[in-house]
């Protein structure tokens, strides 16, 4: 029998299978982000945790350089795979492959860098905030400070209006949508720009509510029946360039209840509030989304950090 986190856990995405890590290996633009994000992080003689290794690829990454790194997973299959994959691969036995749960473990000593990539857009399904959390006051009380380099290091997430089309083939069905950051989708049209709704920095405490209301002044014509999800990942800090090493999540594309007739110049107040790790229709159900009355200005946008919710 499964207990009550194992149940929430596979509902909400931590038990990944094995099958669906070939779309992670396969994703470029994560692949290529996190491994110049490690190989800027991690020198020789470190020590590394990564938290949710699944098949070990981003352990792999940081064994070319570091002297030790500990690979925390709770998929027993993916523990034998990641175990099976890293003995195929230069430095792979510098990598330890733990079946633990990323909730409860603590290494035998202190590390340098934790990887932790439990990242869904807008923060949703997976616990990466929840772990992380957890992750800092084990290890404070076990190893005192100063606390390791996380990666990401923060997330920064906005949120866009759009007229999106859900008719598929004759057959109108608003649904969720993801849809790949490189691609022009030519049923989507942007009625105005992206706002910052929310900025994490893991080297803060972090709570887990997320919440924000504020106003988009729309830039033409068209229905406002959607709002596109944005999650850039700040994996690394390069501060000799003054620059980041990003990882840009898929957008998310949520329809809303009720639509919008919408004309240029007008302004659309939006709020919305959920908790990391939660579920997407516990954003959908938060979202409202309403035309403001004549003559009023657009409000600056309140973001809540979660933060003040730690």
């Amino acid at each position: 029998m499964l207990n009550e986190r194992e149940i929430e856990s596979c509902y909400l995405g931590q038990f990944i299978p094995v099958h669906y890590h070939h779309n992670m290996l396969m994703d470029q633009n994560r692949m290529n982000a996190f491994q110049a994000a490690i190989a800027h992080a991690v020198r020789p003689g470190m020590k590394v945790l990564e938290l949710g290794g699944g098949t070990g690829v981003l352990s792999y990454f940081a064994a070319q350089q570091a002297d030790k790194v500990y690979c925390v997973e709770f998929n027993p299959d993916l523990v034998i795979e990641a175990r099976r994959f890293l003995a195929m691969n230069p430095n792979g036995q510098k990598v330890e492959v733990i079946h633990a749960d990323a909730f409860e473990y603590l290494p035998p000593e202190p590390v340098d860098v934790v990887i932790c990539e439990m990242i869904h857009v807008a923060m949703l399904r997976e616990k990466q905030v929840a772990v992380i959390e957890a992750f800092k006051e084990r290890y404070l009380a076990r190893f005192g400070g100063p606390l390791p380099i996380f990666m990401p290091e923060a997330v920064v997430m906005a949120v866009q209006p759009l007229q999106q089309d859900y008719n598929f083939h004759g057959f109108h069905a608003p649904i969720v949508q993801f849809q790949d950051t490189t691609v022009a989708w030519p049923g989507t049209l942007e009625l105005a720009q992206p706002a910052v709704y929310s900025v994490l920095d893991f080297a803060e405490a972090t709570g887990s509510l997320i919440a924000w209301r504020g106003s988009f002044t729309v830039e033409q014509d068209g229905t406002l029946n959607a709002l596109r999800f944005v999650t850039k990942n700040v994996l690394a800090i390069v501060q000799e360039r003054g620059t980041t090493i990003d990882w840009l999540n898929h957008y998310m594309t949520l329809p809303l209840v009720k639509s919008l007739d919408v004309v240029a110049g007008d302004v659309v107040n939006v709020a919305f509030q959920y908790r990391a790790g939660a579920s997407i229709p516990s954003l959908q159900a938060s979202i409202r989304a309403t035309l403001a009355p004549d003559g009023i200005e657009a409000t600056a946008p309140v973001a809540i950090r979660t933060a003040e919710f730690a």
